[in-house]
């Protein structure tokens, strides 16, 4: 790992990796974790049945959820290890732009704009990219039983959102990953391929577009 990041960032839609990425990256590197509590939200549940009704109590649980995790953190240069989490705080704009009514929405991100205050920014985001076709035969493969309500029309619009907000990214380093055709879980090469980019200085925007496709 490239030693002026202390602080990596795993990125993407609902199903790409996240996760399993961020332990596979932990473990190699021994390096403190920071997981999503998704399963601890009481309200996902419900919001996949009913959107309307429930977005707000579920953009609220996670905003305050991560916000709690991050400011624990303390600031990135006094880190005495590399951090690796599974997602950035800024997702929470991601999900609430497309979410909430837009009376929701004002008062959520008057909410965020005090939480943001402080919370430490990576050094590096790593942003898993794949198609809507891929993300939902992931999703189905996990077999969650709460994902099983997901509107695939919802995936879409996660999907193209999370593409807008990182065209636009420039907070800090951002290494691009394509993973339709990956599976860094069960394919070695392809994660220690992956291993030397991020031992490669963190700069600007870079791909990494892994093409052999897996039998």
């Amino acid at each position: 790992m490239d030693d002026s990041v202390r602080f990596l960032a795993i990125e993407g839609v609902i199903g790409v990796g996240k996760t399993t990425l961020a332990e596979m990256l932990g473990e190699t590197f021994s390096a403190r974790l920071v997981l999503e509590e998704f399963e601890e939200n009481p309200f996902l549940e419900d919001f996949y049945k009913n959107p309307g009704a429930w977005a707000l109590h579920t953009q609220l649980f996670f905003l305050l959820s991560r916000f709690h995790q991050m400011k624990n953190l303390g600031s990135p240069e006094l880190f005495d290890r590399l951090v690796v989490s599974d997602y950035i705080f800024q997702k929470n704009r991601i999900y609430a732009n497309i979410n909430l009514s837009d009376p929701e929405l004002r008062l959520f991100n008057e909410i965020a704009d005090v939480l943001e205050v402080g919370i430490p920014a990576p050094d590096l985001v790593v942003y898993l990219e794949a198609s809507v076709e891929v993300l939902l035969d992931r999703i189905r493969k996990r077999g969650r039983s709460y994902e099983k309500r997901i509107d695939p029309d919802y995936i879409r619009r996660l999907a193209e959102a999370y593409n807008h907000f990182f065209f636009n990214f420039d907070d800090c380093p951002l290494l691009i990953v394509n993973t339709n055709f990956v599976d860094f879980s069960t394919d070695t090469e392809e994660f220690a391929r992956l291993l030397r980019i991020l031992d490669e200085p963190a700069v600007g925007v870079r791909y990494y577009n892994p093409r052999r496709e897996l039998f």
